[in-house]
């Protein structure tokens, strides 16, 4: 072909080259265009059509595709674009040519092309396996099960798009719906779908975005249903870009969603005491757009088919720039400067050489680091740090970039071999740009010479001062994990999580000044503090020999970010100074529980009324970490002076370093590591290593007799036997005398069919059989309904003192007591 052009261009002159080859152009983009309709026809036809259904035993492979009953959209097996070696199963709609994959089911865990096959098995389980020459290769992919004792399962895909395993009564209708596609939206929101959250069993219904055009998994922007304000939000890791506002009945709209008259459809908004969300109704009008959002890796939320229309554009929300519709403002570098990002051709070099340049520098690795996200993903976390003057990507799809600091000076090069490109900080504010460039350039290397020196000269400072302490710096450091400390940057934000350097708590505290100090225990002592802003702050200060370890420090890092609840304290961060780490929580002016319920005289100041309150706060806060939770959460160290009291009394349950996350399927763990203190764990866990969410109800019940009595569970002692409180108060309910449990300063006040209630409860929680104590939620409904009765409690485990739990070497546990956050001072355990 090229020896036919050649001639052409040789025979004829200048406009009629420039003729053919317009032509020759065409007919060869008309060709091509041929080819990839013939190629979409051909993966729409070339899975062969099963019906609507697949029964028990029947599998989907890459070559068969499931159809819904009226042809409207089809589950199959898909290549990650025509050259991938891996394959996802989707829904899209059916025979629609460049459908939208409307749902990807195992976008997180690839299977090897064409090895997928979807399959329900014999025990009802609905499984993606990857079946490679006949025999099983990677772990199934579990999408949804049944019992085992159901019968006449299926799964069916309906024509409204949702993919549902379900137990049909004998005349074929629906008897129980196990699983459905529509409870785990991807990217897409179709008619019918929620976005809320689920009260029962705290499901969140919301849309993530893809990473990059062709690679599905978690991106950076996600729409969900905000149950307070009821609204919808778009948030971009975490942050809120974009609110819809407030909902209007009358005219079917939300304030800031961009309205468009081929959209016909219905909000419904449900709210309930199991469930709160949105969802989309429509009437199947042939006139109208076929309805179906989808949230791209940008932020933009549009109807994908027809003409695109727009929905919400958080992909205009950066920083303070709400010129876009619902945009709401951030706090960022763009903020103060106005600069915008620009895509070129080129590469990032040091301006000088030196030991301390960060050139490149990233957020994970000072040295050479990635970070997993889009190019909007990146560009957000490089407007967040001021020294960052652009970023670059080190993969073929957008799934790591790299930062470059203001050390670097950025060379365009229009050579760079094939779409290789950076995005650079532009050098004045788009929204108003400077006429004269070579000023405004001499300006910004002069800004940039300048904080350069100003970097080295304190990088130096920095260096000689804790040149003998990097390395231990360095091993913490990442031992933290996600974290980098700049510990010349007052806050830096990550997941709403603060960084603290060690200089500004210092200031906070007034160099830790004994007139600041709010009590000590064995991980150290703990501050009062102020900063800046105004905030009051307690600062846990963990000493070297703490028995709180990097484990458990790391371990309260992760869960308060996932854990948010009234009847939780709140950590706004920590710092780590050298062998030294922080915790930074809200500051509790009436510091913990202890401090009140064993104390002569502040007792006094708990009356019925207020403990009763405090036991109803305890249960909510610990109700929450066990159901309704992100994650479930198993505290383990559950005790008086692990709560902690605002201005109004309000119990917040703190310290989570022992705490141990479970998922959801999880009854219960064996470890041989065994952690918490003596006289609050369950037989179950101080004997064999076994915990669950009934280890911190035995917890809960030790705290509720000591809350009634005002007295240690450790403290009580009869002239007869050596007892503990809980074998008191077993022996004061066997002669029907509960009463003389009550904590004497109670006498005026005590509601007396609610004491002996709460007794009950109490010695319900600490029975000997774990299956056997209430969930937390039933304790909350034996609480509340005095009209239900109580079921008789029986004799509980570790009733006396002179139980003895030694520690066994070998496969046995080990037992381990760790001294847990307060802000009072610490007793012996």
């Amino acid at each position: 072909m090229v020896n036919v052009m050649a001639m052409f261009a040789g025979s004829l002159d200048h406009q009629k080259k420039v003729k053919y080859l317009l032509i020759i152009d065409r007919l060869l983009l008309f060709f091509l265009i041929i080819l990839a309709c013939l190629w979409s026809c051909h993966v729409a036809d070339a899975a062969d059509s099963m019906g609507d259904k697949l029964k028990v035993g029947d599998t989907l492979n890459s070559s068969s595709a499931l159809v819904s009953a009226r042809g409207r959209f089809t589950l199959l097996f898909l290549p990650n674009g025509s050259s991938s070696n891996y394959m996802y199963l989707n829904i899209r709609r059916h025979n629609v040519t460049g459908a939208n994959k409307a749902w990807v089911a195992n976008r997180d865990s690839p299977v090897l092309y064409p090895f997928g096959v979807l399959t329900l098995d014999s025990n009802n389980t609905l499984k993606i396996i990857t079946n490679n020459t006949g025999g099983v290769g990677d772990s199934p992919i579990v999408l949804g099960s049944a019992p085992k004792s159901s019968s006449n399962v299926v799964a069916t895909l309906l024509d409204s798009g949702n993919f549902m395993l379900q137990e049909l009564n004998s005349d074929g209708l629906t008897k129980q719906v196990w699983w459905q596609s529509f409870d785990y939206p991807t990217d897409t929101f179709l008619p019918g779908m929620k976005l809320g959250v689920n009260h029962s069993n705290g499901h969140i219904w919301s849309l993530t975005s893809w990473t990059s055009t062709y690679y599905p998994p978690a991106g950076a922007f996600t729409l969900g249903w905000d149950p307070y304000s009821r609204q919808l939000e778009i948030r971009g890791r975490g942050t809120v870009y974009w609110r819809s506002r407030n909902y209007n009945p009358s005219n079917n709209s939300f304030e800031n969603i961009i309205q468009d008259h081929r959209l016909v459809f219905q909000y419904s908004i449900v709210s309930n005491e199991n469930e709160e969300y949105l969802t989309i109704i429509t009437n199947d009008d042939p006139n109208s757009e076929i309805v179906e959002w989808m949230l791209n890796l940008d932020g933009r939320l549009f109807n994908y088919y027809g003409t695109a229309l727009n929905i919400a554009r958080a992909d205009k929300c950066e920083g303070k720039d709400t010129d876009g519709l619902g945009c709401q403002t951030t706090d960022s570098c763009k903020t103060d400067f106005g600069y915008q990002f620009q895509q070129k051709k080129g590469y990032f070099k040091p301006i000088i050489s030196s030991s301390t340049s960060r050139c490149p520098f990233g957020l994970k690795d000072v040295s050479n680091s990635t970070y997993n996200g889009t190019s909007s993903d990146c560009e957000d976390t490089c407007r967040q740090n001021c020294d960052c003057l652009g970023f670059d990507f080190l993969f073929e799809y957008p799934t790591g970039c790299r930062f470059w600091s203001l050390d670097c000076k950025f060379f365009e090069d229009s050579t760079q071999p094939g779409n290789a490109s950076s995005f650079v900080r532009s050098m004045a504010p788009t929204s108003s740009p400077s006429n004269n460039s070579a000023t405004t350039k001499w300006i910004w290397i002069g800004a940039a010479t300048s904080t350069t020196l100003v970097v080295i000269a304190f990088c130096i400072l920095c260096h000689l001062r804790r040149r003998r302490k990097s390395e231990q710096s360095m091993s913490a450091l990442y031992l933290i994990g996600e974290y980098e400390i700049d510990q010349h940057t007052l806050l830096v934000r990550e997941h709403d999580l603060s960084i603290f350097s060690y200089a500004s708590i210092m200031a906070a505290t007034c160099n830790f000044s004994e007139e600041n100090k709010l009590g000590e225990g064995g991980f150290g002592p703990v501050y009062k503090g102020k900063l800046p802003t105004g905030q009051e702050i307690a600062v846990k200060r963990l000493s070297k020999c703490s028995g709180q370890g990097m484990l458990e420090f790391r371990n309260e890092l992760i869960l308060i970010y996932e854990l948010r609840h009234t009847n939780l304290v709140q950590l706004f961060g920590f710092c780590i100074h050298g062998e030294e780490r922080m915790l930074i929580y809200e500051y509790m002016p009436n510091k913990s529980l202890d401090y009140f319920l064993f104390d002569t005289t502040e007792g006094f100041l708990l009356d019925w009324h207020k403990r009763f309150s405090i036991i109803e706060g305890i249960t909510q806060g610990l109700l929450y970490l066990h159901k309704y939770s992100r994650k479930r959460v198993v505290h383990r160290d559950l005790k008086a002076s692990n709560v902690l009291l605002d201005k109004s009394l309000n119990p917040k349950i703190s310290d989570f370093g022992l705490a141990r996350i479970f998922t959801h399927n999880e009854l219960e763990v064996n470890t041989g590591r065994i952690v918490g203190t003596l006289g609050y764990m369950p037989p179950e866990y101080a004997m064999n290593g076994i915990f669950s969410i009934k280890s911190d109800v035995y917890s809960f019940g030790v705290l509720m007799l000591e809350i009634l009595s005002g007295r240690k569970n450790n403290s009580f002692y009869n002239d007869d036997r050596v007892l503990n409180l809980v074998g008191h108060a077993w022996e004061l309910w066997k002669e029907g005398a509960a009463l003389q449990l009550m904590d004497s300063k109670l006498s005026g006040s005590c509601n007396k069919n609610q004491f002996l209630r709460c007794v009950n409860v109490g010695l319900l929680c600490v029975g000997d059989n774990a299956a056997n104590r209430p969930t937390m939620s039933e304790v909350i409904s034996m609480l509340s309904n005095e009209s239900v009765p109580l079921p008789e409690p029986t004799k509980p485990s570790f009733c006396t003192e002179e139980v003895i739990i030694s520690a066994i070497v070998g496969d046995k546990p080990q037992v381990g007591s760790i001294n847990g956050m307060t802000i009072s001072n610490m007793y012996g355990r």
